[in-house]
């Protein structure tokens, strides 16, 4: 690891690169679609999987699992691993479970909720895609029904978000399905104020989490909500796939994982910490890369990404002519950004400008046509500085002006 403060801290940028795998002549500002663990996260999992062929029936039969665990150790490695996870979201390790990502949680929740005929599923006009499909699979299912709830666009206040959730509130309404931040427009929504309000009006909130750990400090417990689903993937240094799911206590009697297995009805841990024979290092090496995160920086690694991505939104729509309302404290580690309008406005034109810029330009970066115009998605992360960003905006005045 390169280091070129005095104090001992970590000195991000490009020089951060050679820590990861990844292409060093593309610039990579898409770390938030599936992340990208760093070189010693992948090495450790390397070695725990060496430990694992080792001896196979021990570490997976004896050792992984609370589950006919004849002489394991007094703690499960799969609990070993929620212990630093939860530490690390502020959660009680009691009600925290792993999933394979994100979505496998929301459908953990939304396929074993005992919705009925005549309940309702509200969801928002922000959500992802996956997810709004799991919703809609639920409700057919159980014959309960769903409904939108619109949304304001990026440039909107966090209390504009709050109160278009309120306007759409029926006596009907079940649960809400909201994330914490949304997955295209990469807005931190007020998810706190959120839960407060459904639960005034008796309505239970299912969080998709799936890029909060690692860019934006989390106290799971404190948010209010019933369930909270989340990637570590994605901005928390593990590799691919690796999730985990909260939920509250008084909803672990009904929940149950996607895949029923030998811990059924044996509790929370047991049910979802093993689910059959599968690969288990996504998880086990959670706390490793947690670990590295907080060796890095930690908080300083969310603040670095924040002000970074925020800066360089601003700068980049100045360049482009657009603009970029966005207020900070709905930022993350990505922005979303509109293109020039000489950039096109069509989906062909989105999916054409994303394959040359990564194809002729080595940049990689999601964009999107949204509202008659074009947009990207940038990410930082403390291996970015400037200098990406100014590949891209370079990149984009030069194509909409050829």
């Amino acid at each position: 690891m390169h280091q070129s403060r005095h104090d001992g801290h970590v000195h991000y940028g490009a020089h951060l690169k050679s820590e990861w795998l990844l292409d060093p002549h593309v610039a990579y500002l898409n770390h938030g679609t599936v992340g990208a663990p760093p070189i010693r996260v992948l090495n450790e999992r390397k070695r725990l999987l060496d430990e694992i062929e080792h001896q196979p029936a021990q570490f997976l039969l004896r050792e992984l699992a609370d589950v006919d665990a004849s002489g394991a150790p007094a703690v499960p490695r799969m609990r070993v691993a929620a212990e630093r996870v939860a530490q690390f979201v502020g959660a009680k390790v009691d009600n925290l479970g792993f999933v394979d990502n994100a979505t496998t949680g929301v459908n953990a929740v939304l396929r074993s909720f005992p919705f009925t005929a005549g309940d309702e599923l509200l969801y928002t006009s922000l959500g992802y895609g996956g997810v709004n499909h799991a919703v809609a699979y639920a409700a057919e299912r159980s014959g309960a029904t769903t409904r939108v709830v619109t949304l304001p666009q990026p440039g909107a206040a966090a209390s504009d978000y709050v109160a278009a959730i309120e306007e759409q509130l029926r006596a009907q309404t079940r649960m809400l399905i909201v994330d914490h931040i949304t997955s295209q427009t990469a807005l931190v929504l007020p998810l706190r104020e959120i839960a407060t309000l459904c639960h005034q009006h008796g309505v239970l909130v299912l969080a998709d989490g799936a890029h909060a750990p690692g860019a934006i400090d989390l106290d799971v417990e404190s948010l209010g909500v019933d369930w909270y689903a989340a990637n570590l993937h994605k901005w928390a240094f593990t590799p691919r796939s690796s999730g985990f799911l909260w939920a509250a206590p008084e909803h672990h009697a009904t929940l149950r994982p996607t895949v029923i297995s030998w811990g059924w009805k044996n509790g929370l841990a047991a049910e979802f910490d093993l689910l059959g024979t599968r690969d288990p290092t996504p998880w086990l090496v959670s706390g490793f890369a947690i670990d590295l995160y907080e060796e890095w920086g930690g908080h300083e690694i969310c603040q670095y990404n924040h002000s970074l991505v925020f800066t360089q939104a601003k700068r980049l729509a100045e360049a482009w002519g657009t603009s970029f309302a966005t207020p900070e404290e709905l930022i993350g580690t990505m922005a979303y950004v509109s293109l020039p309008d000489a950039a096109g406005s069509s989906r062909a034109d989105a999916v054409g400008l994303q394959a040359a810029l990564l194809a002729e330009d080595h940049i990689e970066v999601p964009v999107f046509a949204d509202e008659g115009r074009l947009t990207c998605r940038l990410s930082a992360q403390i291996y970015n500085d400037a200098r990406d960003f100014d590949r891209l905006m370079d990149a984009v005045i030069r194509r909409c002006e050829a």
